[in-house]
Parts: structure tokens; C-alpha cells; sequence
């Protein structure tokens, strides 16, 4: 959610002598183990996948590549093919740093990385059997690309939630110092204990000398020294990232001579500057005069990408609906057999650019329940947030509560798609009332189509507070990407099957 923090390498570093115990030593062991087991894990899955093909296309004879007659080529044995095929898949992984700690965790990076590499090695096979006049088995390459590219992400992100259960007991992630001013130091040390799965464990802050505080406020993070210390510091807790936070309390040239101080490979300098909720595609960084100037790109919102938008939501609306047309069919039954009253509960919401419109929903309250509401409300203190919730609401039905549970009822809400008012993914639409609360930055929510499902959603559901839900919602507008949606649709139906204590 926040913009990464820039590892800088600087190639001029005075050498370093280095101690017999190196204070990165750690972090290097950690990032070395991971690495290797997800080298392990790749190979598994290449070996599993390509000699699988190939049993599958050609069974357990021998079978030779085709060549043509004017080709220099020997008989090739396919089972020879396919062991150099997995040894260029592994080498092609490597080149593309698929396994760099740098992406490793929370960077979709990481996946990319995997199917641009794939996609490269398989047209280079393809273009290179051209040249050669060698015709390799296209069912063979058609299976095996896809397949592997697909068990290969698997895999990662299987290992990626393994990682990240690790990192929030605090293993396998960078000790991190923060140097720079306390506001800025205590603002990026809450972004970093909001974001364990991001790897960075704060163990101390170099601030300056203007109070006699030991501890930035709201953190706990203990002040060992002022930003002269950082090098005997940084040694002292055995921390192996230096964060510099804001550089207005450094000298001039401070920033490069630490670089200098720092171990190369095993230390690592992070500008972490206070900006959060922009995502990577609208930072650019580009030098001018000597100096790396961050550019943050306003949102744009450009006709194609509306159209791909709408495109997805048509085209997966559809086909949810025929999918789910037996559990719509028997929920439909479910109401009508054990409670009177409509089947669909119809609501005004206020969807993009504040344009109302009917949102459907199976019916999972008593009829009459919106008379009730104001005076649950005004019970619970809850009338002026934005976000109007009940606690315990004795209006749910029985059924309405297995229904909400599992966002059965929601299920309606893909005609809404079809037709145009919502979008699959999105700011969840609320009612006139709580529009009307709305602060000058919430109303930047009205500029996407309102979702069935969405960032804050998946991100905790009903355990979120109304800032909370905010700021996811407005990440998601202004950073909104294709890629994005099809992740927070997976996130979603993790999140449906396993709903957990917050879901109401």
C-alpha cells in the first residue's frame, strides 16, 4: 500500500574492512535459505511440469524431434530436450532475478518476473527452432508454458504466505534503523508495524538532539543516538538496513557517507520518504542536477482503461452469474421457505459521481428493518461516522446471518454489474446519509464505480474503522489497475471460504 522504500547502491563506497563476525551476516543467512528453497521449489515444479508433458503428450516411448531434411541437427531424444529445457527455464529464472530479496514477500514484481522470464525463454525456443529447422511438439510447448507459469506463481505464493507468517513473528526480515526527524522517523515506523509481510522490523531511531525523550512517541522505538551515531549504532543493535526518513536534520553529504560506512551486500541504504498511499507505476525517479528526484504522477483515468474496466466487469459478471446460477437458484428457495416478505431487499446507494441507483441484495433482515435503524444507531453512538454499522443487529435473520457470513447476499449485486451502476471491484456504495459525512478527500471515492467487493473489504472486512476504510478506498481509486482487481477478486474468495471472526 505504501511507496516502497528505494535501496540505493552507491558504486563508489570506500572498501570496508570487514570484521570476522559481520554484523549482515544474519540477514545474509536468512535471504540466502530463502532463496535456495525457493531454487529447490522452482526446480520441482519445472521437473514435475515439463517431464509431466512430455508423459503425458508422447507416454513412455522413445520419441526423437522432428527435424527437416536439410537440418544439421541429430536425433535429439525428447527426454534429453526436456531436461535442457528445465536447465535454461532455471537459468532464465536466475537471469531475471525471480528470487531477488528485493521483491520477494510483497511485490508483485515477483510474479511478473516469472512469466516475463517464461514468456522470453519460450520464444526464444520457438525462434530458435526456426532457424534450425527443428519442429518441437506444440501441444508439448502449449502445455508446458502455460502450466508452468501458472504452478510457478502457485508455488511462490504458497512460499510468499509462509514468508510472511515468519515475518510476523518477526523472522526473516531486515533490522531496520531509522534515521531522520522524530515526526518523520515515528510516521514511517507505523507504516512498517502496520506492514509486517513487508519484512522490516524497526530496532531503533538515530533522531536529533532536541529532547530528552528515549523513545519515539507512539511507537516504542527506542533513540540510540543522534544522527552523528549512526555507524556505531547501526553495529551496536546489528541492524543491516539503514531507513533515512528526512534529511533536513543531516549535514550536507551525510546520507553518501554512511552509504560509504556500510558493508557492501550485507548492509543496505533505504530512502523512505513520507509519502504513503501511491502505488509503484506513478513514482518515477529521475535524476536532474545531481540530484534522484522523486516524480509522483497525478491519477489518471484514461478512456482505455475505463474500457478495460468494463470490458472485465461484463465479460466476469456473465459468467459468474451462469456458474452461480444453482447456488442463486437455492438461496432464492432458502428465503422464500423460511421467512415472509420479499425475496430481494432493493436500497438506494450513491454510486459514481454521486449518481443513485437501486442495489440489489437477497433480503437477510425482517421486513421493516430500515424503520429500525436510526434508533440501533442513536443506541450504539454511532449516528455521526460514516459508515453505519450495528453491532450484534437483532434485525438479521437466522438465514440472513449464514447469508452474510459467506456474502451470499451480495450475489444480486452482479446484475448490478452487468448493468452498469456497480463494478466487481470497487469503493463500497453507501447510503445518502452517510455521503453526506463525507470529509473533502472521502468524496474522492465517488470517482469509480462503486464494488461488490474491494480493498478494505478483503483487508479486514467489519473490523475496520471508517478512516481505515477510507484510505484503502481511496488507494484503490487512485491506483487502480487491472491487476490489482484480479487480486482483490482472489483475496475475496479466500476471504469467502474462510470468512473468520470479521465478517457480519
Amino acid at each position: 500500500m505504501d511507496l516502497p522504500p528505494a535501496v540505493i547502491d552507491f558504486p563508489n563506497r570506500a572498501p570496508a574492512s570487514e570484521p570476522s563476525e559481520l554484523p549482515g551476516s544474519t540477514a545474509l543467512s536468512w535471504r540466502r535459505r530463502y532463496a535456495l528453497r525457493l531454487w529447490w521449489s522452482d526446480l520441482a515444479v519445472l521437473v514435475t511440469v515439463v517431464f509431466g508433458t512430455q508423459l503425458a503428450w508422447f507416454g513412455v516411448r522413445q520419441v526423437e524431434l522432428s527435424t527437416r531434411y536439410e537440418s544439421q541437427i541429430g536425433e535429439i531424444p525428447y527426454w534429453a530436450f526436456s531436461a535442457v529445457l528445465i536447465t535454461v527455464w532455471m537459468f532464465m529464472l536466475r537471469l531475471v532475478d525471480s528470487r531477488d530479496f528485493r521483491i520477494i514477500g510483497s511485490s508483485s514484481t515477483e510474479y511478473a518476473r516469472i512469466a516475463n522470464g517464461s514468456l522470453v525463454l519460450f520464444g526464444l525456443i520457438a525462434i530458435v527452432a526456426f532457424l534450425l529447422h527443428v519442429d518441437v511438439a506444440r501441444g508439448y510447448l502449449l502445455i508446458s508454458l502455460p502450466l508452468g507459469i501458472l504452478l510457478l506463481v502457485l508455488a511462490r505464493w504458497g512460499w510468499r504466505q509462509w514468508l510472511n507468517a515468519q515475518r510476523r513473528s518477526g523472522l526473516f526480515s531486515a533490522r531496520v534503523l531509522l534515521v531522520g526527524s522524530r515526526a518523520s522517523v515515528g510516521q514511517i515506523a507505523r507504516e512498517f508495524m502496520l506492514s509486517p509481510h513487508a519484512g522490516y522490523v524497526v530496532v531503533g531511531a538515530c533522531v536529533p538532539r532536541d529532547s530528552d525523550a528515549d523513545r519515539i512517541t507512539g511507537t516504542g522505538i527506542p533513540i540510540l543516538g543522534d544522527v552523528d551515531a549512526v555507524e556505531s549504532v547501526l553495529r551496536a543493535v546489528g541492524a543491516d538496513t539503514v531507513a533515512i526518513t528526512s534529511t533536513d536534520e543531516l549535514p550536507a553529504d551525510r546520507v553518501k557517507e554512511i552509504s560509504w560506512a556500510l558493508i557492501p551486500g550485507r548492509e543496505h541504504l533505504v530512502l523512505a520518504p513520507s509519502i504513503v498511499d501511491i502505488a509503484g507505476p506513478r513514482i518515477h525517479i529521475r535524476p536532474h542536477a545531481g540530484l534522484p528526484l522523486i516524480h509522483v504522477e497525478t491519477p489518471k483515468f484514461t478512456a482505455g482503461q475505463r474500457f478495460l474496466k468494463r470490458t472485465f466487469d461484463v465479460l466476469s459478471s456473465s459468467a459468474l452469474i451462469l456458474m452461480l446460477s444453482p447456488v442463486l437458484l437455492l438461496v432464492a428457495l432458502s428465503i422464500k421457505l423460511t421467512t415472509p416478505g420479499p425475496l430481494l431487499f432493493r436500497h438506494v446507494r450513491i454510486g459514481q459521481n454521486g449518481s443513485p441507483f437501486q442495489m440489489l441484495k437477497f433480503r437477510s433482515m425482517q421486513v421493516g428493518a430500515d424503520a429500525q435503524l436510526r434508533a440501533l444507531l442513536d443506541a450504539q453512538g454511532t449516528t455521526e461516522t460514516p459508515l453505519f454499522k450495528v453491532k450484534d443487529d437483532p434485525r438479521i435473520t437466522p438465514l440472513g446471518r449464514f447469508l452474510r457470513k459467506y456474502s451470499l447476499d451480495e450475489l444480486p449485486q452482479l446484475f448490478n454489474v452487468l448493468g452498469g451502476s456497480m463494478s466487481l471491484v470497487g469503493p463500497r456504495p453507501q447510503i445518502e446519509a452517510e455521503v453526506a459525512l463525507y470529509s473533502g478527500s472521502a468524496r474522492r471515492r465517488l470517482l469509480a464505480r462503486p464494488g461488490i467487493t474491494g480493498l478494505w473489504q478483503v483487508s479486514g472486512r467489519s473490523a475496520l474503522d471508517w478512516e481505515q476504510a477510507v484510505r484503502l478506498d481511496l488507494y484503490y481509486v487512485e491506483n487502480w489497475s487491472l491487476a490489482s482487481d484480479v487480486t482483490i477478486l482472489l483475496r475475496t474468495m479466500r476471504a469467502v471460504v474462510t470468512p473468520g471472526e470479521t465478517a457480519h
